[in-house]
């Protein structure tokens, strides 16, 4: 692996956060942020005291721009996420895929943990990865995210609070990760311009994400994707048979030939298939 892996992996397991400096090229940012501009005008403020009313959120990128692609697939960022994710799912799927912009005036958001949006066990397992990519350079002035070192893991249990908080300042083509479990929250906008970025979320295979993304993206729109996009956005099973269509695998909804009566297909892990294949095998032999 790559040394920015090894690193990244490092500092999330000990600080809860890291940045990937230059993890893609500054053009590429730029044209998805041109891709975008005309929807961030479009798209209402958001209506809540968590999201916020000087707030701009939508999803569904990757069908406004064919560079939020670039994003989601990043090699390296994935395969992070997949270290710290695996030891607890089969497969990894989209969170989501969210464009957020920040405006003048926008309080400081209340501190959170994105892993609370579950009701699960906390302290030992991970449920999700979150990469915030900055379309405008973040700082401390225009609400930069606010970010609680080695708050996360059996930190997030505890009630104790929580001092020197840091503002991580980055700009557009860097990465931003931090875990789930990792306290955060938007800054205050104190500036005249406003905060735009692209948050990715990836999250265990079996979890109901936060975006839904066969909505988001319905086989119609799957099917230009590539197999392993079209797989992180759901149309692929997490074993044991979870996500199903009609008892097999989503994935034959984009291939345009889909039968019209459809035989339900074994997806086990290999200990539940060794287990089920033995007690077949026993009662065989008692026939």
């Amino acid at each position: 692996m790559p040394a920015d892996f090894e690193v990244a992996l490092e500092l999330l397991t000990t600080e809860g956060w890291c940045v990937i400096p230059n993890a893609l090229p500054r053009a590429t940012i730029d044209a998805l942020a041109a891709d975008l501009a005309p929807i961030y005008e479009a798209t209402p403020f958001c209506q809540g005291d968590f999201y916020g009313a000087h707030t701009k959120r939508f999803g569904s990128l990757l069908r406004r721009s064919p560079h939020a692609a670039a994003l989601a697939r990043h090699a390296v960022i994935f395969s992070v996420a997949e270290a710290i994710l695996s030891p607890w799912c089969d497969t990894l799927q989209l969170n989501l895929m969210q464009a957020i912009a920040l405006h003048p005036g926008a309080p400081a958001q209340f501190p959170h943990r994105d892993q609370d949006m579950w009701e699960g066990v906390k302290g030992e397992v991970e449920y999700l990865v979150n990469v915030m990519w900055p379309l405008t350079p973040f700082t401390v002035e225009n609400g930069g995210t606010i970010l609680y070192p080695r708050s996360h893991g059996r930190e997030a249990l505890s009630n104790s609070a929580l001092e020197n908080p840091i503002v991580a300042e980055y700009g557009p083509g860097d990465a931003f990760l931090f875990l789930g479990s990792t306290l955060h929250g938007a800054g205050a906008n104190r500036s005249d311009e406003v905060r735009k970025a692209v948050v990715v979320s990836y999250c265990l295979g079996w979890l109901k994400p936060y975006e839904n993304q066969w909505l988001a993206y319905p086989p119609a729109i799957a099917r230009g994707f590539d197999p392993d996009l079209a797989a992180l956005v759901g149309y692929r099973q997490h074993r044991p048979n979870l996500g199903n269509y009609e008892g097999v695998c989503p994935s034959l909804l984009l291939t345009g030939n889909l039968p019209v009566h459809i035989g339900a297909v074994d997806a086990l892990r290999p200990d539940q298939a060794a287990a089920v294949a033995g007690h077949r095998v026993s009662q065989e032999a008692s026939t």
